[in-house]
């Protein structure tokens, strides 16, 4: 009897020493920022792409755009746009001492501060990845170039 308790104790603590290794082992590595000037305190910044030259990101290099149904101070990208664009959100509610040519808007949707550049809305694009431009001119978004 205390040999088969044994042995079911030696069962049980390799089970926990395996399940241990493979949660460390499964861990996904922290994503390094795509620059050393990775920032979510930016509001925007200068990129540059062999296809478009300079264009805006945000601070994490997430590439900005306008959507050619706005209008100056208006949102017309809602409900299923919205979702593969983005609208990009002032979370952190400071909107005073913004860069030039950046200023909010209310979007009349969810009442959420919008940024624009020039008066123009801003956008992201769900497929694309820090510092990429993907979204490019497909269904009426344009990158924005300063």
């Amino acid at each position: 009897m205390k040999k088969k308790a044994i042995i079911i104790i030696g069962i049980i603590v390799a089970l926990v020493i395996i399940v241990v290794v493979l949660s460390i082992v499964m861990q996904k590595p922290a994503a390094a920022p795509t620059s050393a000037a990775a920032d979510s305190s930016v509001i925007t910044k200068i990129a540059n792409n062999s296809t478009v030259g300079n264009y805006l990101t945000d601070g994490l290099g997430d590439t900005l755009y306008t959507y050619s149904g706005d209008s100056t101070g208006v949102s017309n990208c809602m409900n299923s746009c919205l979702a593969s664009w983005p609208a990009y959100i002032d979370s952190s509610g400071t909107t005073t001492g913004l860069p030039a040519n950046i200023s909010t808007i209310t979007r009349s949707d969810d009442k959420a501060i919008q940024y624009t550049y020039k008066g123009l809305p801003l956008y992201t694009f769900v497929s694309d990845t820090p510092n990429n431009v993907t979204g490019n001119g497909v269904s009426g978004f344009s990158v924005v170039t300063p």
